[in-house]
């Protein structure tokens, strides 16, 4: 009887042990999942965001017939827990698709925004494709496109703000706010996102980047 009683015993601690080290790689396992589609996420649209603003080689104010989206190229807008960011980005590794915009421009003295692709070029001029990008927080789920595609599931959280300067000819970023009035202040843009595990295995996980821009938004 001794013998039994101490070998259920045995039993009974190998089998605690098997479960916990069981439920510590599953709660690992859930770890590096979710950490794995918030760096897919944020670095996808850190690269987007470094792009916005890039028109040309001239100024916004000198392209002909530049649409009036121009002027704003990257916004966070809507009511809270539905909210949008909404970018005006040069084409980067979406090749095959029809641009919004295409900008020609010989990088001297001529540029001008068209609607779509266009493909004719005259000797020395340049062609920059743009695109509009949508990125929606909604009901849990992070969507994309102008077809709310399903990009992430499972979002606690998405929120977007801008580091502004105190002027349009300082670099210092002097705050954060939800929407600058004066887009030719922003410097930087600060994305947050926390994501939960649909096991409940983890405690909700929150991921930020903060990305420079690249280009003069005004």
């Amino acid at each position: 009887m001794l013998s039994l009683g101490l070998g259920l015993l045995v039993v009974l601690g190998l089998t605690e042990v098997f479960l916990s080290a069981r439920e510590t790689y599953a709660s690992q396992r859930s770890s590096a999942s979710l950490q794995e589609d918030a760096r897919y996420v944020l670095s996808k649209i850190a690269q987007e965001v470094r792009m916005v603003g890039m028109f040309g080689c001239l100024s916004t104010d000198r392209i002909i017939d530049a649409p009036s989206a121009f002027q704003r190229p990257i916004s966070w807008q809507g009511p809270k827990g539905s909210r949008s960011l909404h970018m005006i980005s040069a084409d980067i590794g979406l090749q095959g698709a029809k641009p919004d915009w295409t900008v020609i421009s010989d990088c001297t003295t001529f540029a001008q925004a068209y609607s779509g692709a266009r493909l004719s070029l005259a000797p020395g001029e340049i062609a920059f494709a743009l695109r509009e990008l949508h990125y929606r927080f909604e009901n849990g789920q992070l969507k994309s496109g102008a077809n709310n595609a399903v990009l992430l599931d499972n979002v606690a959280a998405f929120d977007v703000s801008f580091g502004v300067a105190d002027s349009s000819s300082t670099q210092s970023v002097l705050r954060y706010e939800d929407s600058p009035a004066d887009v030719a202040g922003i410097r930087s843009v600060r994305i947050a996102l926390v994501l939960r595990d649909p096991g409940g295995r983890v405690k909700d996980q929150g991921y930020n980047v903060l990305v420079a821009l690249r280009n003069r938004l005004a």
